[in-house]
């Protein structure tokens, strides 16, 4: 018997849109952050102060709906744990990557994640992947070599390879995110993922560990708190509409992330940067345009 697949309507659609872009923002400011700390403390110990920080807020947000009791004792641990992972993934090798390429650029290596859901799908959710779409995919991977401008050199492949790495995690993610149960809310999969997060890096801090100021630990918790913000937007976003829809929007941080590594550091994108992100960013839309979804329940 096929397998039902619900799509939303497009009111809903929209809506999630408008939390994309949201929540996209908030990532924007998260990752300037999170390159002002990681320029002077390890990847893993920015990774846990961004959980750990993130803990209490998501906690709180959970005390709203249902007793979070019953919602912890109903969850989807399995699905839960696997995204989580892959999520945490992600995010460390993200902050691994910052010191060594620019704010923009870092960021659209990273949300190629998105391009990376096209191809992962029909391997894991069992969508139809499209010749077109395959193309756009393409197309997109190949703006990605522009913006990394491998040149065989050892030193500069560590950022790029590292963000390389963080969009593959990102886009298992992206994916698990619609495979995780129902009954999982979006409150509790963003507790989950802190909770789970917090607990994994603080194993790594004996190992590697350097103690901030305070001005930095402020950083560090504006980090948390927006990352979480960010987070429980992009959950609700994407549990509501199509990965491949929404996709597309995840790149407007890279116009914020742009303003903001000039504004801060000086940074000026190359022109086959450029180009670079506009084959990347035009591939994921071409497909969303492409990819008008049905209203209602198709099989």
């Amino acid at each position: 018997m096929p397998q039902l697949t619900l799509v939303a309507p497009r009111s809903h659609a929209m809506r999630s849109v408008g939390l994309m872009l949201l929540s996209m923002f908030c990532f924007a400011v998260v990752d300037a952050l999170a390159k002002v700390v990681a320029l002077k403390y390890p990847a893993n110990e920015v990774t846990f102060f961004r959980m750990a920080f993130g803990v209490l807020p998501a906690f709180l947000l959970c005390l709203r709906g249902r007793p979070l009791a019953e919602r912890w004792r109903q969850l989807d641990v399995r699905g839960q744990s696997i995204r989580a992972v892959t999520l945490l993934g992600s995010s460390a090798l993200f902050f691994a990557g910052l010191p060594y390429v620019p704010l923009s650029e870092a960021i659209s290596i990273a949300y190629s994640e998105a391009l990376l859901v096209i191809v992962l799908a029909p391997l894991l959710l069992g969508e139809r992947l499209l010749p077109r779409n395959a193309l756009a995919a393409v197309l997109g991977f190949i703006g990605v070599l522009m913006v990394v401008k491998p040149d065989n050199a050892e030193a500069s492949l560590l950022g790029p390879g590292l963000l390389v790495a963080s969009a593959f995690f990102g886009a298992l993610s992206m994916i698990q995110i619609r495979r995780i149960r129902a009954t999982d809310d979006s409150t509790t999969t963003v507790l989950y993922f802190t909770v789970v997060g917090t607990l994994v890096t603080g194993t790594t801090l004996p190992f590697s560990w350097s103690t901030p100021s305070l001005p930095d630990l402020g950083l560090m918790l504006a980090l948390g708190l927006l990352a979480t913000l960010g987070q429980l937007l992009f959950t609700i976003a994407v549990r509501r509409a199509h990965a491949a829809t929404l996709a597309p929007y995840t790149y407007t941080s890279i116009i914020w992330a742009s303003l903001l590594g000039y504004l801060i550091w000086g940074e000026v994108l190359s022109l086959l940067s450029l180009v670079g992100i506009v084959l990347i960013v035009g591939s994921a839309v071409v497909v969303a345009v492409l990819e008008q979804p049905p209203e209602g329940s198709v099989v």
